[in-house]
Parts: C-alpha cells; sequence; structure tokens
C-alpha cells in the first residue's frame, strides 16, 4: 500500500448527551467505510463532550471497552477501519477518571490508548503518564490530545521514537485561551505532520464555532475546514513520501 486515505470526523458534540454523540460516531465510521477510508480519528471525547460539571455524567463513565466500545471494534474488524476514537474512561484499579484516545485497529482489537496528560483544565480528568506509540501501516503514530500540545515535551519525546505522523485530537475552540500556533510550532520543532482533528458546537462556557481541523507539515496548514455542523473531513496520504497528496481533500455532511 502507498497510499492511505484518512478521514477527521469534525463533530457538533453535546455534552451530558452519550448516545447522541455516539448515534454520529457510528454514522461517521459508516460514511468513511463507504468512502474506502483507512484510518479515522475523533476529536478529544467524541464519545461525551467535554465540559462535566455533574456527578451524574461523571458516573456515565466506565472501564472501557464498555459494551458500546466492543461494538465499535467488531465495526471496525467489517469496515476495515483503523480508529482512534476520544472517550473518557474510568480505571479499574485506582478508580481515577481520564480523558483518552483508544486505538482499535482493522481487525477490531483495542490495541492500547493515549491518556491526556495536560488534565488541569478537566477537573474531573486525572493526567496520563505515558506516551505511547502505535504502529499501522509500517508508519508509526504518536498522539498530542489538545493542550498537551502547549509542551514541547511530548512532540520532542514522539520525534525521538522516529514517530512519522503526530495525531492531535482536540476540543480546541478560539479566544482568549485558544490555539495560538502551538500545532504549527510543534511541527516545525519536530518535522513531523500533524493530524488535526477537531469539532464544532458549543457547551456550558466554551464555544467551537470556528474550531478549525487541519493538516499541518512544516509548520504551514495544508488546509483547514470549519462548520456549525457535523462532518467527515477525507485526504488521502502518500506513505512513500509521507506527504499529503493534493487535490485529494474534500468534506461530507454527517
Amino acid at each position: 500500500m502507498n497510499t492511505i486515505r484518512v478521514a477527521f470526523l469534525h463533530l457538533n458534540l453535546l455534552c451530558d448527551d452519550f448516545d447522541f454523540n455516539k448515534k454520529y460516531i457510528e454514522k461517521g465510521l459508516f460514511l468513511a467505510y463507504k468512502n474506502n477510508v483507512d484510518i479515522v480519528l475523533t476529536p478529544e471525547l467524541a464519545v461525551s463532550g467535554l465540559q462535566f460539571f455533574s456527578k451524574k455524567i461523571i458516573n456515565k463513565i466506565c472501564v472501557q471497552p464498555d459494551n458500546w466500545m466492543k461494538s465499535i471494534m467488531s465495526k471496525c474488524k467489517k469496515y476495515d477501519l483503523n480508529l482512534f476514537l476520544g472517550s473518557p474512561e474510568k480505571d479499574f484499579f485506582n478508580n481515577k477518571y481520564y480523558n483518552s484516545i483508544f486505538f482499535i485497529n482493522s481487525d477490531g482489537v483495542l490495541v492500547g490508548k493515549q491518556r491526556k496528560f495536560s488534565s488541569f483544565i478537566d477537573e474531573w480528568s486525572s493526567p496520563g503518564n505515558i506516551i505511547e506509540v502505535f504502529e499501522i501501516f509500517n508508519k508509526r503514530f504518536g498522539i498530542v490530545i489538545c493542550a498537551d500540545a502547549y509542551e514541547k515535551e511530548f512532540s520532542n519525546y514522539l520525534k525521538s521514537q522516529n514517530v512519522d505522523i503526530v495525531l492531535a485530537p482536540s476540543s480546541w475552540g478560539p479566544g482568549l485561551y485558544g490555539p495560538n500556533g502551538e500545532w504549527e510550532s510543534r511541527s516545525i520543532e519536530t518535522g513531523i505532520p500533524f493530524f488535526v482533528c477537531n469539532r464544532t458546537g458549543e457547551e456550558k462556557s466554551l464555544k467551537f464555532w470556528n474550531a478549525e481541523s487541519s493538516l499541518i507539515v512544516e509548520g504551514k496548514r495544508i488546509f483547514s475546514f470549519k462548520d456549525i455542523n457535523s462532518n467527515l473531513l477525507i485526504f488521502d496520504w502518500d506513505l512513500n513520501f509521507n506527504c499529503f497528496i493534493y487535490d485529494s481533500y474534500f468534506t461530507l455532511p454527517l
């Protein structure tokens, strides 16, 4: 395989409405399958939304994989998709909660997860302490979740591990504390492309209507996308040259 097809689920998520978000994710996976996608990336906390303020919602967070995630694992195998899924999780051993990205491969296997380090803005979650690297199609993928892009140490470590592509699932809209060149800077410092899957919508105190999903190479945005509605963004990537194939970018409404 010389070329892979990548999709971002740029979603209008509803905080506190897990069922609503899950249906959008399932719809997006089916549409990705219909368009011969190889890798799907969701935003940070695609299952739940970002801002938790009630104990009732916290109690919905499960040890993973729960029954729904197991059904998604089956879909990944059926659709021949590799999925990076943003979901909260409860740790079975320490009873803590984490903001995580789960990697489910095209065999339907939950290979592993990356837990967000910068949890100080997510009052319900604890910080992760391990930086993971995942291999697909003989390429090495690392994950930098949203505000973890503030710090050089995460992306520099991924560079030391010979990572080819950094995935940056985010829930990060413009504003006072919005993104301000962090992804571009990390891309320049490491020389690694950043695949940024952001979201849209609005929550308790945050607005994501103008948040952008983008592909960043050597500090430059090859493309960016924003919309008030949920969309599936699709593009092709050359594995031999580790580069974007121009004129291959398109979006599909969900």
